[in-house]
């Protein structure tokens, strides 16, 4: 009876502690959006847009899908109009924990409304995040709710602010400019520039854009892995929430912020689900192309819609 009355105990007071800790979270989310709105954030380093159509993430009954792009913009250079280098459709089920992350190949050579056919990525550029949205929800059959824009440099600093990642490389690769000396095969550690370099190159790998954004998805595994672990440490999810937010761009509210942030905070590592939108390479004019095989990226989309959760091995 002591034990039960202890665990009980121990059981209220991890509850209580993480109660207040959501009350801290939510109010830096709400002073740092008020002291430093979007629209005062001087040269971005990420942009995260509601798109048009979405109505306010619900945390209750539904599934909340982001669009992650990773830009290669220059310096000086408007990321939400330069083509794509990485995409990641990321559905987050608050009612379970599970997410899913569906990738799109950035050569696909799809529809782009208004625009004819194109690249899958050249929809940033003719139309910024809101046509990249609709474009991918087409190819998909999901339209985002949001689409977040993140420059490659921020991303290096984010991934060294966590002190870096680990992840499970099903195989040895390199590339002459990014990573000259490799990757090796197996568990590895990765810094800044190597999580970068990983997610970029696709020269060195056997299935070239097909296997880029399954390594990106390793990459989005192995973060997710690096913050959970350190998610209790005092102060920890504050300030990395306070500096996205001091670097970032957005139309979305205190309010919307947070329940995102703690969409992402309830994703439980074991219901996390991949799949990259399978194809066949073919070749439009002088261009090398990805001509996605529609009918199973869509049957992807349905299977992911209702509780983000992808068939396995896929």
């Amino acid at each position: 009876m002591t034990g039960s009355r202890e665990q009980v105990g121990r059981s209220a007071g991890g509850a209580a502690r993480r109660g207040w800790r959501r009350v801290v979270l939510a109010a830096v989310l709400v002073l740092a959006a008020l002291t430093v709105p979007g629209s005062a954030v001087s040269s971005p380093q990420a942009v995260l847009v509601e798109v048009r159509r979405a109505q306010a993430v619900d945390l209750t009954p539904d599934v909340v899908w982001i669009l992650a792009v990773g830009s290669d913009a220059r310096p000086g250079e408007d990321m939400t109009r330069v083509r794509g280098d990485a995409l990641q459709l990321v559905g987050l089920d608050t009612r379970t924990g599970a997410a899913a992350s569906i990738g799109v190949p950035r050569d696909s050579y799809v529809p782009i409304p208004g625009f004819g056919s194109d690249r899958v990525n050249a929809a940033l550029t003719y139309g910024g995040p809101q046509l990249l949205a609709r474009t991918v929800g087409d190819l998909v059959g999901i339209e985002p709710d949001y689409v977040v824009v993140t420059r490659f440099s921020f991303f290096e600093d984010m991934v060294d602010d966590i002190g870096g990642i680990e992840v499970d490389n099903p195989r040895a690769f390199s590339d002459p400019d990014l990573k000259p000396l490799g990757f090796e095969a197996g568990r590895i550690r990765l810094d800044g520039y190597g999580a970068m370099a990983f997610s970029r190159i696709r020269k060195g790998l056997a299935g070239g854009d097909f296997d880029r954004s399954a390594n990106q998805q390793r990459v989005l595994r192995g973060i997710h892995a690096a913050i959970a672990e350190r998610a209790d440490r005092p102060g920890f999810l504050e300030r990395g929430v306070a500096t996205v937010l001091r670097h970032t761009a957005t139309d979305a509210s205190p309010v919307e912020l947070f329940r995102l942030a703690q969409a992402v905070a309830q994703v439980d590592r074991r219901r996390i689900t991949t799949c990259v939108v399978p194809g066949a390479l073919g070749q439009v004019g002088e261009a090398s192309v990805v001509l996605p095989y529609v009918a199973v990226a869509r049957r992807l989309g349905d299977a992911a819609r209702q509780d983000a959760t992808l068939p396995r091995g896929c």
